[in-house]
C-alpha cells in the first residue's frame, strides 16, 4: 500500500469516529433539563379578558342633494344672454350615455372636427384615456349635462343640479380645449 492511501484511510477513520462520538446518547443535557424544569415551575400569568367591542353605529349622509363643497359656486351673470330655467327636472327614464359616468374634472376636450353638412363634433378624452366623439344634444357629466354648443375652443353644457330646496336648477358648464 502506498503512503497516500494509508493517510487518507486514517483521516476517514478519524472523521467517522468523531461523527459517531458526536451522535452518541451519552451527551450531558443536564443544563437544558434544569432550564426546562425552572421555566415549568414559574407561576403562570393570568389571561387577559377579551376586549369588549363597541357596536358600530352607521351614519346616513343627509346633504346628498345639496351642492358639493368642492364645486365652483353658481355665479349667474345677469348680462349674459343665457337665461337659466329653475323649473326643470332631469329625465330619469332616459338611458344614461357613457360619459355621464364621469365628472367634468375627469373629462377633457382634446379637439373638434367638422363632419359633412357643417355639423361640429367635439373630441372628449375620458378619465381612462379613451377619446369619444360628441355632438350637440349628447349628455355628459354626472349632473345630467346636455351639450348646447360646440365652438372652436370650448364646449358649452347645461347641467341640471339639485337646487338645495328640493327642486332642480340649470347650471352652465364649459369644457375648454386643452
Amino acid at each position: 500500500m502506498n503512503s497516500v492511501d494509508r493517510q487518507s484511510r486514517n483521516r476517514v477513520g478519524v472523521c467517522a469516529s468523531l461523527l459517531i462520538a458526536a451522535c452518541s446518547p451519552t451527551n450531558n443535557l443536564s443544563d437544558l433539563e434544569a432550564y426546562v424544569s425552572e421555566v415549568n415551575s414559574r407561576p403562570s400569568s393570568p389571561v387577559e379578558p377579551v376586549p369588549e367591542f363597541v357596536l358600530y353605529e352607521g351614519f346616513i349622509y343627509g346633504a346628498s342633494s345639496s351642492r358639493s363643497p368642492f364645486d365652483m359656486p353658481l355665479i349667474i351673470d345677469s348680462d349674459s344672454a343665457v337665461v337659466l330655467n329653475q323649473n326643470v327636472e332631469p329625465d330619469l327614464e332616459r338611458i344614461p350615455e357613457f360619459l355621464e359616468n364621469q365628472s367634468f374634472s375627469e373629462l377633457t376636450m382634446v379637439g373638434r372636427i367638422t363632419i359633412v353638412g357643417g355639423i361640429f363634433e367635439a373630441l372628449i378624452e375620458d378619465g381612462f384615456g379613451e377619446v369619444h366623439r360628441v355632438r350637440v344634444g349628447n349628455h355628459m357629466g354626472r349632473n345630467y349635462g346636455r351639450i348646447q354648443q360646440i365652438s372652436d375652443s370650448q364646449l358649452n353644457i347645461i347641467e341640471i343640479v339639485p337646487s338645495g330646496s328640493g327642486g332642480w336648477v340649470e347650471r352652465p358648464q364649459t369644457l375648454t380645449l386643452q
